[in-house]
């Protein structure tokens, strides 16, 4: 049978913000082929450790790849960026 694109798999690139019960705030970028499961890995202790009994995740931002591999570089590339690098690009979305 062949495929006409219906299972094709897409993959995300997201940020998460993530506050610590001190209130400190930090980001978590990651990646996924599956958004939704993913973010509730996160926020029902699964996840990340970095994730891992915080006081509050939410997801922030995403960005759509079309392979595992462009997704990967993404993920690579946001995380080399700075904290207010990361902040622009979230508002960027705004």
């Amino acid at each position: 049978m062949l495929n006409r694109g219906f299972d094709m798999v897409v993959y995300y690139v997201y940020i998460l913000e993530v506050i610590a019960n001190n209130g400190k705030k930090k980001y978590y970028t990651g990646y996924t082929n599956n958004l939704l499961r993913r973010w509730h890995e996160h926020r029902s202790g699964n996840g990340a450790k970095f994730c891992r009994g915080k006081k509050h995740i939410e997801l922030k931002y995403f960005e759509s790849y079309q392979t595992r591999k462009e997704a990967m570089r993404r993920e690579l590339h946001i995380k080399s960026f700075s904290r207010q690098q990361k902040r622009e690009l979230i508002n960027s979305i705004r």
